[in-house]
C-alpha cells in the first residue's frame, strides 16, 4: 500500500507544476507589484506621486515660515570723530543702543544692526549695497539719535547746533526706501518717526520751544522721566489697537517734532494738550509707522506708562507675512 501511494505522488507531481507553468504563461510578469490598483496607468500613477512631494514640500516650507526666527535689522547711530581725539574719538563709529535690540528681542527675534555701505571707499570698497539688507531682513527698525537736519527737508537751520547729523540722514533715507520698495515693515522710534514724516516730503519744527511757545515742555534734564499724556484720533489703528484706551502715557524726549505731514501720511496719535504729532502711519504700506516716543523705555519706566508690546507684535506680524 504504501508504495502505491509513492506511485501517485510522483505521478502528481509534474501535474502541479505543469499547472503552475500555465498560470505563469496566463499572468506575465511585468515587474508590477500586486498591491497596486489593476486600473492605474502611469499618468495617474505620476500624478499621485507628484502631488505626495508637492504635499511634503508645502509641509517642509511651513515649518520654515512658522520656525525661523525674523531677522530685523536696526538702523546704526553714528559717532563722528571729535577734532583733535584720539583712540576711538577719532573714529567713524557705528553703534546700537542696548535698549533697543533687547525690547525687539524680547519677542524671540534676531535682530542685525545694519552698517552704512560704501560702494567707492578707497580702502574697502564692496559691492554691497543697503538693498541687499532690504533683500535678506525682514523688517527695518530706526532707532533714535542725533538731530534730523534742517536739510534734509530743504530748510535752513536756525541755529548752529540744530544743523542734525546730514551724514546719518542721507542712509537713513535710503534705507528706509530701500524697506518700504522691498514691501519690508518698518518702525520708527523718536528720530525714526521724524525721518519717516522727512522721507514723504514733510517738515518738522526744528525746536518745539521755539516754534510753538505755547507748547509743552517735550524735553527736560529728566530725559526719558519727563512724560506726557497722548491721545489717538478717531480711525487710527492705534486708536483699535488701544481699544477702549482714550489716552496713554508716554515718555517725552523730543525737541523737534513733525510740522507738515508728509504724502500719505496719517496721524496716529498727539500729545495732550498742545496736540503735537507723536505718531505717524504712512497709508500706502502693509506697515511703515513712526513713534515720537521710545517704547524701549517704558517697561522700565513703570506700569502707568502705555505698554507698546501691541505695536511691536503687529510690525513683526507684518513681517512674518511678508518675508518672502
Amino acid at each position: 500500500m504504501s508504495g502505491e501511494a509513492d506511485d501517485k505522488d510522483q505521478a502528481q507531481q509534474p501535474q502541479h507544476r505543469r499547472s503552475g507553468d500555465r498560470d505563469r504563461r496566463a499572468r506575465p510578469d511585468t515587474g508590477t507589484p500586486s498591491y497596486l490598483d489593476p486600473g492605474d496607468t502611469v499618468f495617474s500613477l505620476w500624478g499621485r506621486v507628484l502631488m505626495a512631494r508637492y504635499r511634503r514640500f508645502a509641509a517642509a516650507a511651513t515649518r520654515h515660515i512658522i520656525q525661523r526666527p525674523l531677522h530685523i535689522g536696526v538702523s546704526a547711530r553714528i559717532f563722528h570723530p571729535e577734532p583733535g581725539a584720539t583712540g576711538l574719538r577719532s573714529k567713524n563709529l557705528q553703534y546700537l543702543e542696548e535698549s533697543i535690540a533687547q525690547w525687539v528681542m524680547s519677542r524671540d527675534v534676531l535682530v542685525f544692526m545694519i552698517p552704512t555701505v560704501n560702494t567707492d571707499g578707497l580702502l574697502h570698497p564692496s559691492n554691497i549695497r543697503l538693498r541687499d539688507y532690504a533683500k535678506h531682513l525682514d523688517g527695518l527698525v530706526l532707532q533714535g539719535g542725533a538731530d534730523v537736519s534742517p536739510q534734509s527737508y530743504s530748510e535752513t537751520p536756525t541755529r548752529p547746533e540744530w544743523s542734525g547729523d546730514r551724514a546719518r540722514d542721507m542712509y537713513e533715507l535710503e534705507l528706509l526706501h530701500e524697506f518700504v520698495e522691498a514691501g519690508k515693515p518698518v518702525l520708527g522710534i523718536c528720530r525714526g518717526c521724524q525721518l519717516i514724516n522727512v522721507a514723504f516730503g514733510g517738515t518738522l519744527y526744528q525746536d518745539i520751544a521755539s516754534d510753538v511757545p505755547d507748547s509743552l515742555a517735550h524735553v527736560n534734564d529728566e530725559y526719558d522721566r519727563n512724560r506726557h499724556e497722548v491721545s489717538f484720533p478717531a480711525g487710527s489703528s492705534l486708536a483699535k489697537l488701544f481699544k477702549g484706551k482714550g489716552v496713554g502715557l508716554v515718555n517725552s524726549i523730543h525737541h523737534q517734532a513733525v510740522k507738515t505731514l508728509g504724502r500719505d501720511m496719517a496721524v496716529e496719535a498727539l500729545s495732550v494738550p498742545d496736540k503735537m504729532v507723536e505718531a505717524i502711519r504712512y497709508r500706502k504700506a502693509p506697515f511703515v509707522m513712526g513713534l515720537q516716543w521710545h517704547p524701549e523705555f517704558h517697561q522700565a519706566g513703570g506700569v502707568e506708562l502705555l505698554d507698546c508690546t501691541a505695536i511691536l507684535d503687529n510690525f513683526l506680524r507684518v513681517a512674518r507675512e511678508t518675508r518672502f
